[in-house]
């Protein structure tokens, strides 16, 4: 007996509830909701049109209270802090540990310390739910959750010798001070316990989970081609078909949940469930900096969206890789890259030539101008970085945003007639809320005994998930990243 057949020997389900869910979409949020209700004991079917789990738009980082977003509101940074603390706690070996680091530039129109009220909201906020439960307590100590760093505070850091491993935040900020241009830069710098998520890593833990749970019945290259609600509203039928494969398979399911990211408008109107929302095309760019020497923290340089000053971020991986963003229309951003949909229309039509990224290839030379791009847009603060080059395609994809708000980052799911949900996740931090959303209608639909769910329609219930050791976490995201063609280092843990 192998490790997947015993886990699924030993695995006692919670429930007894018949009911069949089907979810479509095998990225972050309909991995995370599988999960969750196989683990409970759910007959889960999970239909992927891709060959494996979590292929979906690059993610890299926790968002644990929004810092890297100055203009949402604080109710979005309060949330995404709760919901990242829930992540870490389910997916512990996905987590990059290691702090993030916010500069602003002189040309920036901001000042350090205009973000001090928040972050002292976000602390208060972290210190109850520790109060609350020791087992909140996943990003450090509350009270070390941000920190100010003057300019003589770095001035000091010039001379002391590279750390190979962090004892204190300051030596995480050695190598920064030794290499970046400190006069472009206002002071002070803030330090905040924003850590790294690694979506190759997570993705690992999805596939390998899923595959123990006898609850979980996992569909990959398959298509979802059309849905029919059956008569009196009760339930589903659900068609398939297999790639390179003309046969089609129809089969009835109690609820259907559209976990289909910026396709999720596609499901919704073979449902006629008409919904507002947008479609950004976003891409992220993987550099090798040879001569990278000592530790290095998530750097992100604020700047105005869009222009070409925008927010510059640095976000490291071990042997030197890096994934880089720039928030300006020559990197990360497109023109005409965010879309809305129509009233004949709930799928936002992204233009022919981001479809072709996304289900083809990418030209090389777009790949070489864009990551040259965004090695010179982080070079301006950080003058070596120059010689960095590009190690690999970009990491890239389309996110949805539920509505007309391009600044929404805190959103999971929503609810249309009887027995069908679409999730609305712009962060991955948010795929546990949006499970726990559906659960709940689940039990307000009848499908679930409330009394047999007890204390687990809050508590997040992930035995079999937790059961995957680091070690092969790692072997399984490097074979993933392999697949992907995609540095191994990328799937590595810090």
């Amino acid at each position: 007996m192998n490790k997947a057949q015993a886990s699924r020997a030993v695995h006692q389900p919670i429930l007894s509830s018949k009911a069949k869910i089907a979810i479509i979409g095998g990225g972050v949020a309909g991995s995370t909701i599988a999960l969750r209700f196989a683990e409970l004991g759910l007959d889960t079917t999970l239909i992927e049109k891709g060959p494996s789990l979590v292929n979906g738009p690059p993610i890299c980082h926790l968002h644990a209270g929004g810092n890297l977003y100055r203009e949402i509101c604080d109710q979005q940074c309060l949330t995404l802090l709760q919901q990242s603390i829930d992540t870490v706690k389910v997916y512990p070996h996905s987590v990059n540990i290691r702090p993030t680091l916010i500069a602003l530039p002189k040309t920036d129109h901001g000042q350090p310390t205009d973000l001090l009220p928040r972050l002292k909201k976000l602390r208060a906020r972290y210190a109850d739910l520790v109060a609350e439960d020791v087992r909140n307590k996943v990003l450090g100590e509350p009270e070390n959750y941000f920190r100010f760093y003057s300019r003589a505070e770095l001035d000091v850091l010039l001379e002391l010798p590279l750390p190979s491993v962090a004892q204190n935040d300051s030596d995480w900020l050695v190598a920064f001070a030794q290499n970046v241009d400190l006069e472009s830069l206002k002071f002070p710098l803030l330090l905040v316990q924003e850590y790294g998520l690694s979506a190759f890593r997570f993705a690992a833990i999805s596939n390998l989970a899923i595959d123990r749970l006898p609850s979980c019945h996992l569909k990959t290259s398959s298509q979802v081609i059309a849905i029919t609600q059956q008569e009196n509203c009760l339930g589903w039928q659900v068609s398939t078909q297999q790639q390179h494969s003309q046969v089609i398979e129809h089969n009835h399911y109690d609820y259907v949940i559209n976990a289909c990211g910026f396709k999720s408008g596609e499901i919704d109107d073979m449902v006629s469930a008409k919904r507002q929302r947008m479609v950004e095309f976003k891409a992220a760019y993987v550099a090798h900096w040879s001569k990278c020497q000592g530790l290095w923290p998530e750097v992100v340089f604020y700047g105005e969206r869009g222009t070409p000053q925008g927010m510059a971020q640095l976000t490291p991986y071990p042997d030197g890789y890096f994934q880089l963003h720039g928030m300006t229309q020559d990197i990360t951003l497109f023109d005409q890259g965010l879309v809305a949909s129509c009233q004949k229309s709930a799928q936002p039509k992204l233009a022919q030539r981001f479809l072709e990224k996304i289900d083809k290839q990418w030209p090389e030379q777009l790949i070489s101008n864009r990551t040259l791009g965004s090695i010179e847009h982080i070079a301006q603060f950080i003058p070596t970085f120059s010689s960095a080059e590009a190690a690999a395609k970009p990491l890239f994809g389309a996110q949805q945003i539920p509505g007309e708000d391009a600044d929404l980052r805190a959103a999971d799911v929503s609810f249309y007639g009887q027995h069908y949900a679409r999730t609305e996740i712009v962060k991955a931090s948010s795929a546990l809320a949006a499970a726990d959303a559906i659960l709940k209608n689940l039990v307000d639909c009848g499908l679930i005994a409330e009394v047999e769910l007890g204390k687990f329609l809050t508590e997040h219930y992930f035995p079999i998930s937790q059961q995957c050791s680091s070690v092969e976490v790692t072997e399984k995201a490097i074979a993933l990243a392999k697949q992907r063609d995609y540095p191994i280092a990328l799937a590595k843990n810090l």
